[in-house]
C-alpha cells in the first residue's frame, strides 16, 4: 500500500480512538448505583458568566458507597453548584449545611435501571454513528486518491478492507463497553 493510504488508514484509526474515548466519558455520566465522581464530568455552573465543570469549582469526595460530599473551593458559588446539580439530569436531590453538599444516591428502581440502560445504548449508538462517519469519511479519501491516479484500484481495495477491519474492531470495542455499562446498572 501507498504512503497516502497508510496516513489516512492511521488517521481514521486516530480519530475512531478519540470516538471510543469519547464514549466513554459519556458513558461515565450515566449514573449506576454507585457513586462516581465522574458522574458530575458533564455538569457545569454558571461561575461569574462562565460555564465551568462541578469538578472544576469543587472537591468531590465518595466516603460510602452511595454518598457523595461536595466542598465548594469558593463558598460564593456555593448556591450555584447547588442549583446545577438539583437542575442536572442525573435525578439527583442534594443537601447542604452551608459550608458542603451532600448527594445520597438513592437506590435504583428497576425502572430507573432500565432507563439508564437505554441512555447508554443510545450513547453507544452516537459513538458507533461517529466511527462510521469516520469510515466514510476515510473511504471517501480512498477513493478520490484512486480517481485522481495517485494510486491503484488494488492499493485502495486492501486500504478499504484494512479500513473495514479497523471500523469492525472499533465498534466491537464500543459494543463491549456498552455491555460492561449494563451489567454496572443491572448490579444490585
Amino acid at each position: 500500500m501507498s504512503e497516502q493510504i497508510d496516513e489516512i488508514l492511521m488517521d481514521a484509526e486516530e480519530r475512531m480512538d478519540k470516538a471510543i474515548a469519547a464514549a466513554r466519558e459519556d458513558f461515565a455520566t450515566v449514573r449506576t448505583g454507585r457513586a462516581n465522581a465522574s458522574m458530575f464530568n458533564k455538569v457545569v455552573v454558571d461561575y461569574y458568566g462562565a460555564y465551568t465543570p462541578v469538578a472544576q469549582l469543587a472537591s468531590i469526595a465518595i466516603p460510602e458507597a452511595r454518598m457523595i460530599i461536595i466542598t465548594p473551593y469558593d463558598k460564593s458559588a456555593f448556591n450555584e453548584i447547588e442549583k446545577a446539580l438539583r437542575d442536572s439530569d442525573l435525578g439527583i436531590n442534594p443537601t447542604s449545611d452551608g459550608n458542603i453538599i451532600r448527594v445520597s444516591l438513592p437506590q435504583l428502581s428497576e425502572e430507573r435501571r432500565k432507563e439508564f440502560i437505554k441512555v447508554a445504548k443510545n450513547k453507544a449508538e452516537d459513538a458507533r454513528i461517529s466511527v462510521r462517519n469516520v469510515r466514510r469519511s476515510a473511504k471517501d479519501q480512498l477513493d478520490k486518491l484512486q480517481k485522481d491516479g495517485h494510486v491503484g484500484e488494488d492499493d485502495v481495495r486492501r486500504g478499504e478492507k484494512h479500513l473495514d477491519e479497523i471500523t469492525h474492531k472499533h465498534v466491537e470495542h464500543i459494543d463491549e463497553i456498552l455491555k460492561h455499562k449494563e451489567a454496572e446498572l443491572l448490579e444490585v
